[in-house]
């Protein structure tokens, strides 16, 4: 018996990996995040027993993993985008370690993955900015030592904030000593799904988009020149002056 976590991508079903599909597909136990994970990603599952956990406690969810691994019963724990992304994997795993049971991690596509997608954008750029940091907005949980988000815009590398539309705001404030009122920014509702809806302006008028459509939750925050970037530095990956080692 094997616990599967499972990354089913942003939202849309078609963004899951084979491999995860499969594993869908065959598990006799489904335990899903329902708030997170549509219901059109467990399609064509032949599962004796379907969950969703959105309402249940850590214990809950490990009672019932604990449950399946003594019928036997592989599992397939589904989580949105990727799960070693704000996942909360991590505490089951912890669990699931002390008592013995197996498990195994099938990566997803990230939310930030498809926000760029559907912003066409590349978000590590030369010459502009060649780091992307992934992080969320401290409200309810306090960042660690050196993690805040003031001290992260100190890079001035492309931002990817998850949780944080509520407080965009205070997020705008923090970074505009950074990157400047110029600094193109887009938020993404539920990227992939049916309903998806694009903001995108700048650090100046960013906050009052998210005020003016109302958004508080599900979205992602990217802020970076690489948004809006028109004179792009060729890479040395395709130039016929550099050669390597498939090309000289």
């Amino acid at each position: 018996m094997t616990v599967y976590f499972i990354g089913a991508g942003p939202g849309d079903p078609e963004l899951i990996t084979v491999k995860g599909q499969r594993l869908i597909r065959q598990c006799p136990v489904i335990l899903y995040a329902g708030s997170l994970v549509p219901e059109a990603v467990l399609r064509g599952n032949s599962a004796e027993r379907v969950v969703n956990t959105a309402e249940l406690t850590l214990e809950a969810i490990i009672d019932l993993l604990q449950e399946a691994h003594g019928q036997g019963r592989d599992v397939a724990r589904v989580h949105s985008g990727d799960p070693s992304l704000y996942g909360a994997i991590g505490e089951q795993i912890h669990h699931l370690r002390a008592l013995g049971i197996p498990f195994e991690i099938i990566p997803g596509v990230t939310a930030t993955s498809a926000c760029a997608a559907l912003l066409e954008a590349e978000l590590t750029l030369p010459g502009i900015s060649q780091t992307l940091i992934l992080t969320r907005y401290g409200a309810r949980s306090p960042m660690p030592d050196g993690e805040s988000l003031g001290e992260l815009a100190r890079h001035r590398a492309t931002l990817a904030i998850h949780l944080g539309v509520r407080h965009i705001e205070r997020i705008v404030a923090e970074l505009l000593p950074h990157y400047g009122a110029d600094c193109p920014v887009a938020v993404v509702y539920r990227a992939s799904w049916p309903d998806q809806q694009v903001l995108s302006g700048t650090l100046e008028d960013i906050a009052r988009q998210v005020r003016s459509q109302e958004l508080e939750r599900t979205a992602l925050i990217l802020v970076g020149r690489v948004l809006c970037a028109e004179d792009i530095q060729p890479s040395t990956l395709y130039s016929a002056s550099h050669g390597h080692l498939f090309r000289r």
